[in-house]
């Protein structure tokens, strides 16, 4: 069995999970705190960052995107219609611009803020913690509405968001709104279309881990569990 370091609040090492289980395929999981910087994390990945697989052969694999390759490359590939990644050469650049929406554009927006304020700080030392910054909250709150958007118009004129198959774009968006959700920062009543699409991918048995993530000190919003919101 594989083994990822990750974090369960952690918009990109969700993406991985969901990543791995729609192929049907665990993964040994060890959470890991990235400011800490472990030394023998530091020894897998100098950068510090997660996630890191550990892939066959012990060799570590790092990044989200780097991951998604790697997993394309060695399961993706015999998958045919479960592909995670498009053959055609336009629909990847879109699988992949979507990609980079969610892990790294809503992420900056939105959720990296949110989480740190809100389910980070009480655990980080030195100047990294102390009291939530209500400046940063309200900020990253004002942006949840623009993502949820174009989250919700991507749904209601494609299949899938990128669209006729499910693919990593919607892995993605589910693992950075998953977040959001936990939260308790998303209103799914305004936006119909991404709910309807969001309930589709909580449904999924790959979102089974996800759903039973919980957080010491944080607990989800009442209905995060629920398939029927």
């Amino acid at each position: 069995m594989l083994t990822l370091f990750h974090h369960p609040l952690y918009a990109s090492c969700r993406f991985i999970r969901l990543a791995f289980g729609e192929y049907g395929e665990d993964l040994a999981l060890i959470e890991e705190r990235p400011w800490t910087r472990r030394k023998e994390f530091l020894s897998l990945n100098p950068a510090g960052t997660i996630p890191v697989l550990l892939a066959e052969g012990d060799h570590a694999i790092v990044g989200a995107t780097v991951i998604a390759e790697y997993l394309d490359e060695t399961r993706g590939v015999f998958q045919r219609e479960r592909r995670l990644m498009a053959e055609d050469s336009i629909a990847r650049a879109e699988i992949r611009r979507l990609v980079d929406w969610y892990l790294v554009k809503t992420d900056n927006d939105v959720t990296k803020h949110l989480v740190r304020e809100r389910a980070l700080k009480p655990f980080m030392e030195g100047e990294a913690g102390g009291s939530p910054n209500s400046a940063a909250i309200r900020a990253a709150r004002a942006n949840v509405r623009q993502h949820l958007k174009y989250t919700n118009w991507l749904a209601a004129t494609r299949d899938w968001l990128a669209g006729p198959r499910l693919s990593y774009a919607d892995v993605a968006a589910a693992a950075s709104l998953s977040i959001l959700d936990y939260l308790g920062e998303i209103e799914w009543r305004e936006f119909e279309a991404a709910r309807d699409w969001y309930s589709r991918m909580k449904s999924r048995p790959s979102f089974r881990s996800i759903l039973n993530d919980r957080v010491r000190g944080l607990s989800p919003a009442s209905h995060y569990a629920d398939l029927d919101f």
